[in-house]
């Protein structure tokens, strides 16, 4: 057992990415900010499936080629194998909580020049 505050952790990128409570060993448990405009490369997970629930803020999260649009209280869940791209493209920063089950690391594939 433990208690962890989310000021105890930063996120990877300053004011955006994620920020990690919780790495392994069976899940990921992380809070993830993107400022407007801000994206990450495009990737999939050959065993991790991900979650992604939006807690503020609007996001626009690609699976396989389809644009979802999120707002706060939607939760998606992405599949081992479905690329997966997440960009806000609105206004204002996103906050969102990320889940990856069963832990495996490394696990994550970039996919170069992708495009929707």
């Amino acid at each position: 057992m433990f208690i962890i505050n989310e000021s105890d952790r930063e996120y990877r990128f300053g004011d955006s990415g994620p920020k990690y409570l919780m790495k392994g060993p069976r899940s990921n448990f992380a809070l993830v900010q993107f400022q407007p405009g801000q994206d990450f490369k495009a990737h999939y997970h050959n065993v991790m499936e991900e979650n992604f629930f939006i807690l503020e803020g609007e996001v626009n999260i690609v699976v396989d080629g389809v644009v979802n649009h999120l707002v706060p209280g939607q939760l998606i869940h992405v599949e081992p194998g479905e690329i997966h791209y997440v960009v806000n493209p609105y206004g204002k920063p996103v906050k969102m909580i990320s889940t990856l089950a069963p832990f495996t690391d490394p696990d994550k594939v970039e996919v170069e020049n992708y495009t929707y």
